[in-house]
């Protein structure tokens, strides 16, 4: 089943992450249990550019790492009985990361997930990130879902 236009809403209702953390738009495609496509804006307004790199403003690539598994989230959220106030995900490993092309403000990050398998609460997701259809960095990783401990 695709669903089109997620909007942030409906993003909030299915990962915990608020501002200034969340780092999602909207999700322009998703498949349930295969791929999902989200999309950030990314703006001279992000907090991260007051201190890096000020005078030449470059979005961290630990942030469009956690972009692309929120991304994820919202994914697997969809794909399964997740609900962000019963479960939490975290990150079990992250592979093969390579930072191709610097995502500056203006830029419209372009986030494609694909799940390649779960199993036991982990899943394995293969994720890239393009600014006007090119590459700007891929990754593979893996997550967990656990119950919260006050759930």
């Amino acid at each position: 089943m695709t669903e089109t236009k997620i909007d942030i809403t409906e993003i909030m209702k299915s990962i915990p992450h608020r501002y200034p953390f969340l780092l999602v738009d909207k999700i322009i495609d998703l498949k349930k249990s295969e791929s999902a496509i989200g999309i950030k804006n990314v703006t001279i307004n992000e907090q991260f550019f007051q201190g890096h790199f000020p005078s030449s403003p470059v979005m961290p690539g630990v942030l469009i790492i956690e972009a692309l598994a929120q991304t994820a989230g919202v994914l697997v959220c969809k794909s399964t009985d997740y609900s962000p106030e019963n479960h939490l995900m975290y990150f079990t490993k992250i592979e093969e990361v390579r930072f191709k092309k610097m995502v500056v403000p203006g830029d419209q990050l372009v986030m494609k997930v694909k799940i390649d398998g779960s199993k036991m609460g982990f899943w394995k997701i293969t994720a890239e990130a393009f600014i006007d259809d090119i590459s700007a960095t891929t990754a593979k990783f893996s997550v967990k879902i656990m119950p919260r401990e006050n759930a």
